[in-house]
């Protein structure tokens, strides 16, 4: 089977614990044909190209810089995105056909590509992996107006990318329930669950914590609180800055924030005009320094903006899960990651904007020094059982059925096909 996926990002160097990369090599490791088309921002100063990866064709198309950057330039390179992404396919993929139409939110602008690829290939199923809920989300966080122009024109769009999807992947039963309940005409069996998923990454090694401590200025003695990923609007970098600073100087805990994003330059300010002594910020490091400094840390942290009304899971949880790490979640009550996290025995949540809760999570934490090992190797156990890359690669492939020939093709063809044939009727 031919499976082409359309995403903005996908990692150059293939490495793992990236939801997309894990899923493509799975896809290959079953047998399949697949190819990758994303984008590369103007800013590395690269031309569009298509190049290999791992094994698998990767179409990079050069457009406007679409992250880490202003909300102007971000919302013209975004207007732009369908008109680059159909015009690179129309040349590097000419003649290619594809069983599997695989996508993502964000953005919610590729509707035009995929139904490009759609009618290029009419027998090819479309399926949507939804990471994003926007144009709800800018709403949520003051980015857009409620019912203004630009919110009108990409709520039409985020309604017809579902009309012409297949099939829509919700990364939780929250996220599900919130799709069909803002979208009273999607069809309810159109739409699943299709979590966040990784390939299980070998058991980390102990490292040598005191030594990477030691590099950072971190007391041995301290539980260390990691924040890794992104700082912008939707992390509620606001809250974060609050929160953190009611420990400012304790010496039993350290803050480590590792990331970039929009709002870095408020955690920049913040650490060098009030120079708390238990807080350190760290620009994104390579994979394999990073995962040492997450084996050394005691918790990770997860934050999300209070105002959020979507229910958001942040990939972020699966990577400390990766690692064997609990979780504090700092969240807007909407989301159901604390479910996810009660489930798994893994963490604690707080409500984001209540700094009470913050101090409860805190210092319960404090008093579960000796549990978090326990409540970590929790979250991995059920890493591998929920959010392995083969189950999400399995929840896709129950919609294909292997015809007389032995190919794969949609079961939604595959009995359409039978039936007019007169050989069964359309279940």
């Amino acid at each position: 089977m031919e499976v082409i996926f359309v995403t903005l990002g996908y990692p150059d160097n293939g490495r793992h614990g990236n939801l997309y990369y894990d899923l493509m090599q799975e896809f290959k490791r079953n047998g399949h044909g697949v190819t990758v088309v994303c984008q590369t921002e103007k800013r590395h100063n690269q031309q569009t190209e298509l190049k290999e990866v791992h094994g698998v064709p990767v179409l990079k198309v050069r457009t406007g810089n679409v992250t880490k950057t202003n909300l102007m330039e971000k919302g013209v390179s975004t207007l732009l995105l369908e008109d680059q992404f159909i015009n690179a396919i129309r040349t590097y993929l000419v003649g290619k056909k594809f069983d599997l139409i695989l996508y993502t939110t964000p953005p919610i602008t590729f509707e035009r590509v995929i139904k490009y690829l759609k009618n290029m290939h009419g027998d090819g199923m479309t399926y949507l992996l939804l990471k994003d809920i926007f144009p709800q989300n800018a709403v949520d966080i003051g980015m857009l107006k409620e019912n203004s122009l630009l919110h009108s024109y990409f709520r039409r769009k985020e309604k017809r990318l579902y009309e012409i999807s297949d099939m829509i992947g919700c990364m939780s039963d929250g996220n599900r329930r919130f799709v069909l309940q803002q979208n009273p005409d999607i069809p309810t069996d159109k739409v699943e669950i299709n979590p966040n998923s990784i390939h299980p990454a070998d058991r980390p090694q102990k490292v040598g914590r005191t030594h990477i401590r030691r590099k950072l200025g971190i007391p041995e003695h301290a539980l260390l609180f990691l924040y890794g990923g992104n700082l912008g609007k939707p992390q509620g970098i606001d809250y974060l800055i609050r929160s953190i600073d009611l420990y400012r100087d304790q010496d039993d805990v350290f803050f480590l924030i590792v990331g970039s994003g929009t709002d870095y330059p408020k955690i920049e300010n913040y650490v060098q005009q009030r120079r708390p002594s238990n807080v350190r910020l760290e620009k994104l490091m390579e994979k394999e320094d990073y995962d040492k400094v997450v084996d050394s840390a005691d918790i990770g942290m997860i934050y999300l903006d209070r105002r959020f009304t979507i229910p958001n899971i942040p990939s972020r949880l699966m990577a400390y899960m990766d690692r064997a790490k609990p979780v504090l979640a700092v969240t807007d009550p909407y989301t159901d990651l604390k479910d996810i996290i009660h489930d798994a025995r893994c963490g604690y949540y707080a409500e984001a904007g209540e700094l009470a809760e913050f101090r409860d999570a805190i210092e319960q934490v404090k008093r579960d020094r000796g549990k978090l090992q326990k409540l970590g190797e929790n979250g991995r156990r059920y890493l591998e059982k929920e959010f392995n890359v083969t189950e999400s690669y399995d929840i896709i492939m129950q919609h294909f059925i292997k015809d007389g020939s032995g190919e794969y093709c949609s079961k939604t063809k595959y009995y359409s096909s039978q039936a007019a044939q007169g050989l069964l009727e359309t279940p």
